[in-house]
């Protein structure tokens, strides 16, 4: 008997919070009929936390109502934690989408699920999150990037431009990323700040 190749990689591995069984049957049906895998199931917000320590999901299915309390907050734990979110609800108010909105959820399922929506859905929350998530990196990298040629200028009275070009070449000159020789500079600069001139 000939054996099977190495199974290929889920398309994204699916957390499910919800406390329907109907529903969670309907999600996970539609999740590996699209290439999905669901890693673990919960339904309550309690036990979220757990689910999401205990399988690193690409991505959270989360119900709206839940028995123990408000879907939408614990969305915005999950998504604070680094784990996009899709609400699965059957409201559409503008109260809702707001908050929403403001928790940082990347898409919605309505229910009853159409198993056709899911795919596009999941995708889109994946991909909007990891490009969120990267714009936020290099809005933080860049201000670090800032404040070492900040600290070049004062101490060393540089332009900005020749600040800018001695973190560059010291980049370069070690094969290092511009924001590991800036965070190094700021470290050396605040320990050298620290250490007693008596």
């Amino acid at each position: 008997m000939a054996s099977e190749g190495p199974k290929p990689d889920p398309r994204w591995r699916v957390a499910i919070l919800d406390d329907h069984e109907r529903s969670r049957a309907a999600l996970r049906a539609a999740i590996w009929a699209a290439g999905g895998e669901v890693v673990g199931e919960a339904v309550r917000c309690a036990d979220a936390a757990a689910l999401m320590r205990r399988t690193s999901p690409d991505v959270a299915v989360c119900a709206v109502g839940l028995p123990d309390g408000d879907g939408v907050e614990v969305a915005r734990q999950l998504i604070e934690g680094g784990c996009p979110v899709v609400l699965f609800t059957s409201h559409t108010r503008q109260e809702l989408v707001d908050r929403a909105r403001s928790a940082g959820v990347m898409s919605y399922l309505l229910k009853p699920l159409r198993s056709a929506e899911l795919a596009p859905v999941l995708d889109l929350a994946v991909a909007r999150f990891s490009e969120t998530r990267d714009l936020r990196r290099s809005l933080e990298e860049r201000k670090i990037i800032e404040r070492a040629k900040g600290r070049l200028m004062a101490r060393y009275h540089l332009s900005e431009e020749e600040a800018f070009h001695r973190l560059r070449r010291a980049a370069m000159d070690s094969r290092r990323p511009m924001v590991e020789i800036a965070k190094a500079l700021l470290v050396s600069e605040s320990v050298a700040s620290d250490v007693p001139t008596h």
